[in-house]
């Protein structure tokens, strides 16, 4: 069987203090942190390009401005002349040129580099042009919500267009979109997975497919599809969102193999061997820590916390350090444990995982397609690292919102 993870030979937590008094990653582990972040941002300008196809958040040029989103708001010391603002521009220049209007989602689609752009521009400013762009946002919902054919999931489906109208309450305010549209979309969501739960006879009310395949991870499953949906605020329908989600996280829980681990589909073959944030107990960590905020049950913080143990394990992968399948998605899932806890043996792990990260390319790991992109390659590295800097304002790209 294919090597899936290197061998965890770091040393275990012994009960230091990596938190500082401000509520910050210490000052000797962020200089370690932001020496790391100097040295692969470079290398991410000096080999990042736009190959002219490619507009999306997730392997193309809208990543790279994510990432310069990522500096302006977060790097220590601020951002000299709105120096990362404007790179940011720069990279979403051809890319608003380019959408197609075929794939609406944040991740792979328009609805992410219009989002990007509005926070951008009202960050400069320049509101009257954020708005342009949010209306632009706005205007995809009509086929999002008309398309029957349109799935759920994050990576291309409705929750991957709401992830962009959460991410413009996050950068600016509730009030940034129409919030009808957001109950829309729920609204959307919600019957579908009604209909498909009831057209498969499941024990729980909302079930989904992608591809005709059930999915179960945090990309293309139901672990992303109920986390998104679990972070909507509107009045109109959260109870209703909570009520339909709570069974659904019960069938969750008695999904995991005897390990922590999760499945990536319903009756996948492939067994226990995928440690992703895409698949796997990465991405499930999410939703069972949200869920213990939500509806206070002890067995989804338990949970969340074997999910750890997982990702702590076989969490250091072959495949490379990015977000979707690669170490740095992977140590998210400590930063959102550590939020969850306050204990720092999760911020150590995050620590840990940054280490391994600043040591890009030295430990044999394979070259992925699009090295230099947010989701796959070193973009997605460095957001990471700066994201460890302030550990309670952390936050997995696209993803989280709370």
């Amino acid at each position: 069987m294919e090597e899936r993870a290197f061998k965890n030979t770091l040393e275990d937590y012994r009960g230091s203090t990596f938190l500082g008094e401000d509520k910050k990653l210490q000052k000797q582990y962020q200089e370690q942190v932001l020496t790391g972040v100097r040295k692969l941002q470079e290398n991410v300008c000096q080999n990042a390009s736009d190959d002219g196809r490619d507009y999306s958040v997730y392997t193309g040029a809208a990543g790279q401005a994510l990432l310069c989103l990522q500096l302006h708001t977060k790097l220590p010391g601020g951002d000299k002349d709105d120096h990362y603002l404007q790179q940011a521009l720069t990279w979403l220049k051809p890319c608003l040129k380019r959408l197609k209007g075929s794939k609406l989602s944040f991740l792979c689609g328009d609805a992410g580099p219009l989002a990007i752009a509005a926070v951008v521009h009202h960050l400069l400013g320049n509101k009257e042009r954020s708005k342009t762009f949010i209306s632009k946002v706005e205007d995809l919902c009509r086929d999002v919500c008309a398309d029957s054919d349109m799935p759920d999931e994050i990576l291309y489906g409705r929750c991957g267009y709401l992830s962009a109208l959460l991410f413009l309450q996050h950068y600016l305010s509730p009030d940034a979109v129409d919030r009808e549209l957001i109950v829309k979309v729920v609204e959307a969501v919600l019957s579908s997975g009604e209909t498909l739960s009831r057209r498969q006879r499941c024990s729980h009310p909302l079930m989904y497919e992608w591809h005709d395949k059930p999915y179960l991870g945090a990309a293309h499953g139901l672990a992303g599809i109920y986390y998104m949906l679990l972070q909507v605020k509107e009045a109109g329908v959260q109870e209703r969102v909570r009520q339909l989600v709570h069974p659904c996280v019960d069938f969750m829980l008695s999904l995991r193999f005897a390990s922590g681990n999760c499945p990536s589909s319903l009756g996948s073959s492939g067994g226990d061997r995928l440690v992703h944030w895409c698949h796997g107990a990465p991405g499930w960590v999410h939703l069972f820590a949200l869920a213990y905020k939500i509806y206070k049950d002890k067995r989804y913080l338990e949970a969340a916390l074997d999910c750890g143990r997982v990702v702590w394990q076989r969490g250091l992968l072959c495949k490379g350090y990015g977000l979707c399948h690669g170490t740095a998605g992977n140590a998210y899932t400590f930063l959102t444990l550590f939020k969850l806890t306050g204990e720092q043996r999760y911020l150590y792990y995050a620590y840990k995982f940054a280490e391994w990260c600043c040591d890009y390319g030295k430990h044999g790991c394979r070259t992925p397609d699009r090295p230099f992109s947010m989701f796959e390659g070193m973009a997605g590295t460095v957001y990471f690292l700066v994201d460890l800097l302030d550990p309670y304002k952390s936050a997995f790209p696209a993803f989280d919102f709370m």
